[in-house]
């Protein structure tokens, strides 16, 4: 068995057993050295982004200092919801390595279908969405775009 997927299924049977989420766990790797670990810990932490994959990412740019994650690889015990790949390919990550799929989840109650339906453009948002105050919101665009010392990530 990989060794890094070993140690994402350790982080989400220790998530498990203190029923500080679902039974999700990640770990995010460079050069064979692990960097960071984590499981979900939504329930503990009332924070409904608070997946394996998400905290993994957030441990790992603290420790190395940086948001570019580029050269580092996250061992998944389950294929990331779409808010974890997203913040996958955010962080740049060069490898993802995963266990279940998500039909395997979604077969025990973690059904993301709805959300990728939505992305694909088959159903509509159950979210009220309206734009409100565009004009000065575009002024804080124009204020960012003209800073000559302006970062990009």
């Amino acid at each position: 068995m990989n060794e890094f997927m070993k140690l994402a299924l350790k982080e989400a049977r220790i998530g498990i057993v203190r029923d500080d989420g679902g039974p999700f766990g990640a770990v995010i790797e460079r050069d064979g050295s692990v960097v960071s670990k984590a499981h979900n810990e939504v329930l503990k932490t009332n924070d409904p982004t608070a997946h394996a994959e998400m905290l993994a990412i957030r441990r790992a740019s603290s420790i190395l200092g940086r948001f570019d994650l580029s050269d580092c690889e996250i061992y998944c015990t389950s294929e990331p919801c779409p808010m974890c790949l997203s913040a996958i390919y955010w962080a740049r990550l060069k490898g993802l390595y995963y266990g279940t799929t998500k039909e395997d989840v979604a077969a025990i109650g973690f059904d993301d279908d709805h959300i990728y339906e939505v992305i694909r453009g088959e159903s509509g948002w159950d979210v009220k969405m309206i734009k409100v105050d565009r004009d000065d919101c575009l002024k804080v665009l124009r204020e960012w775009s003209s800073k000559p010392e302006r970062r990009l990530y």
